[in-house]
């Protein structure tokens, strides 16, 4: 975690895009409070919860292994009570 305070929320594109199996999720919380990063499949059904806590302002990194997956593409979902994004990933083995 960064000590810097965030002006605003932000997720970032994973690190790379094409990934094998592991890729790293890099995303910024402006206030404090409940965060969830979720990755799901191209069908809308949740594979994995990456967080589901309170967080505090900040900059976070968390990584996301694949290792289970087959190629394709997928989403990941940032969530708080008052910011929504999504990404998109590809699984390239």
């Amino acid at each position: 975690m960064n000590t810097n305070v965030p002006a605003s929320y932000n997720l970032y594109q994973n690190f790379l895009i094409h990934f094998n199996p592991v890729t790293g999720i890099k995303f910024d919380i402006a206030k404090k409070g409940n965060v969830k990063l979720v990755v799901f499949d191209m069908l809308g059904r949740e594979l994995s919860t990456l967080i589901n806590e309170s967080l505090n302002p900040g900059t976070y990194q968390v990584s996301f292994d694949g290792n289970n997956l087959s190629s394709g593409v997928y989403f990941y979902k940032l969530s708080t009570d008052s910011f929504t994004e999504i990404k998109r990933m590809i699984m390239a083995k």
